[in-house]
C-alpha cells in the first residue's frame, strides 16, 4: 500500500478545483456565446414610451392565437378584435425562434389567406418563441412575445 502524501492531496486538490474552475469558464462561454443580443439599444427612452405603446396597444383590444401544423409545416396566426371580428393589420413582422440561441431565427414571410395569416416554416420539435409586431391601420403597435410548443 502506497502512502498518501502532501503532493498527492495537492494534486487531488488540484484537479478537484480545476474541474470545477474548467466547467464554470465553459458555462460563462456558453451564456456569452449564445445571447442573442440587447433587447433594446437605450432603456431609458424605451421606458418613456413604454405607457403610450401599452395604452394604444390596450385600446385595439387585439387578440393574436397562433396555430402550428407539424404536419403540413405550415405556422398561422389569427388576430381579432374587441368584437371577436379579424383585425385589419397594415404591416406584420414575426421573429421566431428559441429562447436560449440565435441560431435558429427566423423572420418568414406571412400572407394573409382566409383570416389568417400564415406561412411555410419547418420547426424542429420543442419550444419556439414568437415575437410577433403588427401595426393597425391607424398605425398603433401591437405587439406580443407567445411561445408555442411543436410536438415531435
Amino acid at each position: 500500500m502506497t502512502e498518501f502524501t502532501g503532493r498527492k492531496m495537492a494534486i487531488v486538490m488540484v484537479s478537484f478545483f480545476g474541474v470545477i474552475i474548467a466547467v464554470n469558464f465553459l458555462m460563462a462561454y456558453k451564456a456569452v456565446s449564445t445571447f442573442p443580443g440587447l433587447e433594446v439599444k437605450n432603456s431609458y427612452v424605451a421606458s418613456q414610451q413604454f405607457d403610450t405603446i401599452r395604452a394604444g396597444q390596450q385600446n385595439l383590444n387585439w387578440t393574436m392565437t397562433p396555430d402550428y401544423d407539424a404536419t403540413d409545416r405550415r405556422l398561422y396566426l389569427a388576430f381579432t378584435d374587441a368584437d371577436g371580428q379579424p383585425a385589419q393589420l397594415s404591416d406584420l413582422s414575426v421573429l421566431i425562434g428559441r429562447s436560449t440561441a440565435a441560431r435558429d431565427d427566423q423572420t418568414p414571410d406571412f400572407t394573409y389567406a382566409a383570416h389568417l395569416w400564415t406561412t411555410p416554416i419547418d420547426l424542429e420539435p420543442g419550444k419556439w418563441l414568437l415575437r410577433v409586431e403588427a401595426r393597425a391601420a391607424d398605425g398603433t403597435l401591437f405587439s406580443q412575445r407567445v411561445s408555442i410548443m411543436v410536438k415531435g
